[in-house]
């Protein structure tokens, strides 16, 4: 499925109607489609250590006795991987994955590892730009 870029348009409607980018806009609108699944935004703060602190995960899906948490990123950060490090690593019943605007973006200039290849290092599932027919048919099942 080809999906095209985001436009400027649709980057304000969705930060003037609550969502943080537009791609979070996009991810609402594919999960408002779906037809046997619910979903909720920014629902549900998940407590991970050190300090404690709190992680608000951008959308919670649930299915026939499944959940699923999804992360839409256009940047990933230093900061946002030892979080979702820590998060999987105290939470590891908490099934979390990547919705990435591009996910063969490098971690940083100069580095050799994509986004894509930092969630496959550390057991996070993760696609580009939308949610796949997959993981909403495993939620269906």
């Amino acid at each position: 499925m080809i999906i095209p870029p985001i436009s400027k348009q649709q980057k304000l409607r969705g930060m003037r109607e609550g969502y943080r980018s537009g791609l979070e806009e996009s991810i609402a609108s594919q999960l408002s489609r779906q037809v046997g699944v619910s979903w909720t935004y920014e629902s549900e703060r998940i407590k991970y250590i050190p300090e404690p602190r709190h992680y608000l995960p951008d959308f919670i899906v649930q299915g026939n006795n499944k959940t699923i948490y999804i992360e839409t990123k256009g940047r990933f950060l230093p900061k946002d991987r030892a979080k979702h490090a820590l998060i999987k690593k105290q939470h590891p019943e908490i099934d979390l994955r990547f919705v990435f605007t591009n996910p063969k973006q490098k971690l940083y200039k100069g580095s050799k590892t994509t986004y894509g290849e930092w969630c496959d290092k550390h057991g996070f599932l993760y696609s580009k730009r939308s949610i796949p027919d997959i993981w909403i048919q495993e939620l269906k099942r």
